[in-house]
């Protein structure tokens, strides 16, 4: 009992008996009040400890120029054939790469940017394209003439048709036409359009047969075209399924190639072909004019630029005729993030991943008119790179980064073939995004202090008011005697 005793000696809180205390009304309405400010002032500090809150800095980007940035994009080019489609990415830093296609696809789309077949596949054609050598020897034109009159009739008259499409002005036409007559003459003399009519050599001057050339998506000067008849029928969209041939230009390799054309079909019945020979040097004719890339590139974290243009080390372009309008469906900077993880930033940061889409949807259409011939279309992006550490990247010692952009573009008027260019450049500060945490004992405390203070505040306010009454109470007491 003596050690109760003293057990209650340290007893802080103390009671007053029940009888001895006086419940009064301005007490009840100031109780009350109290009740309600802690509820409402818990409420507060609850929101505030549950909300997310960030520490925001910019400092110095620590990227090294040694590190790669990827570039994701989907763009589609109506006007551009996937045949003679490139890219090219080019730095600061002396870096130049011409025709990437390991990380891109292309797909042939119509006007409509709809896909019109598989992936186009461009095959080798990274060699040098062998030409005969340049000799004063005299060559009698002994191709056909082709235009928009007589181009059908002839195409069905013979099993096999090989077209040279070309420019007079055209370098790479001249060197190819002294080997393409030479060849055509040979073929004529073996295969007689008179006694055997299996296949037959024929030219078209695109200076003078525009229409003919577009309706074949001519782009490059020379195309040569290899058509079947049997399999070059007209279908939905008046197309022609035919081949093109990419392969040596001197007059040996062109006569081996007719002959290994003309092998598979019988004099005697000179009936379709519908058989393929095997060649590097062919491949499917674009059937359409546009092409749709899409994939990814690699460039180092320095300014530089991404070019899409038409390329060929054996072709000329017109350059007045050339369009680089296009579409862009996607162009995004940085590793991709998984949906799981971009939530989870986007709780820290809403705005992140805004700029994917700054691009998106966007057309830049030109035409070929005089008043618009030659345009290049640039644009201007500025990339930011933003680190963002949150709790569950902390716990685990991992660094989210995502790259945001803005863009500008413009039209520019130049005597080069026209491309389309994107200009990158990497801002040399980063903004540093980092998630404070909270802690739960700091929570604790703020509500014992929210609920001990209000409760004095309270208590104190409870007996000035008391007090005061009863102080007026004496005074109109006194009054009165």
């Amino acid at each position: 009992m003596i050690s109760m005793h003293k057990l209650k000696s340290v007893d802080f809180y103390r009671k007053i008996p029940r009888d001895l205390t006086e419940a009064s009304l301005s007490g009840a309405g100031l109780s009350i009040i109290a009740a309600l400010s802690m509820i409402f002032l818990f409420g507060m500090e609850l929101s505030s400890y549950l909300k997310v809150s960030t520490a925001t800095s910019v400092i110095v980007d620590k990227s090294s120029d040694g590190e790669f940035l990827r570039i994701d994009f989907n763009i589609s080019f109506p006007a551009l054939s996937c045949e003679f489609a490139s890219v090219d990415v080019s730095d600061v830093l002396g870096t130049n790469r011409l025709n990437i296609t390991k990380t891109l696809r292309k797909y042939p789309i119509d006007s409509n940017l709809r896909p019109t077949g598989s992936e186009y596949l461009a095959g080798v054609t990274s060699r040098d394209i062998k030409h005969d050598d340049e000799v004063d020897e005299e060559y009698s034109e002994d191709s056909v003439i082709l235009n928009g009159q007589n181009f059908e009739s002839v195409a069905h008259r013979h099993p096999i048709l090989v077209v040279n499409f070309y420019a007079p002005w055209c370098y790479w036409s001249n060197r190819l036409k002294p080997s393409w007559e030479k060849a055509a003459r040979i073929v004529r003399e073996r295969y007689d359009p008179e006694m055997d009519g299996r296949i037959v050599l024929g030219k078209v001057d695109c200076t003078e047969q525009a229409d003919l050339c577009r309706r074949h998506h001519i782009q490059g000067y020379p195309s040569i075209r290899i058509f079947r008849k049997g399999s070059d029928l007209r279908e939905d969209h008046g197309q022609h399924d035919h081949e093109s041939y990419h392969g040596d230009r001197d007059t040996d390799t062109l006569v081996k190639t007719m002959e290994n054309l003309v092998a598979p079909i019988p004099l005697e019945s000179q009936r379709l072909a519908l058989e393929n020979v095997q060649d590097d040097a062919k491949r499917p004719a674009p059937l359409v004019g546009g092409c749709r890339i899409e994939g990814f590139v690699r460039v180092k974290k320095v300014p530089g630029n991404l070019v899409i243009s038409a390329r060929s080390g054996a072709h000329s372009f017109d350059a007045s005729k050339m369009n680089m309008s296009h579409i862009i469906s996607h162009l995004s900077f940085g590793k991709k993030i998984t949906p799981e993880v971009m939530r989870d930033m986007q709780r820290v940061v809403p705005y992140l991943g805004g700029s994917h889409d700054k691009l998106n949807g966007r057309h830049y259409i030109t035409n070929t008119l005089d008043s618009n011939a030659n345009v290049t279309i640039e644009h201007y992006l500025q990339i930011v790179k933003t680190e963002v550490i949150t709790r569950r990247t902390l716990h685990e010692d991992k660094v989210v980064e995502e790259y945001e952009y803005t863009a500008h573009s413009s039209l520019v008027h130049s005597l080069d073939i026209p491309v389309a260019k994107f200009h990158f450049q990497l801002s040399p500060m980063q903004v540093l995004i980092l998630e404070n945490s909270k802690s739960f004992s700091h929570f604790i405390t703020n509500v014992c202090a929210i609920i001990g203070g209000v409760f004095t505040v309270a208590g104190i306010l409870d007996s000035i008011l008391h007090n005061t009454m009863k102080f007026v109470k004496k005074v109109e007491l006194g009054k009165n005697f």
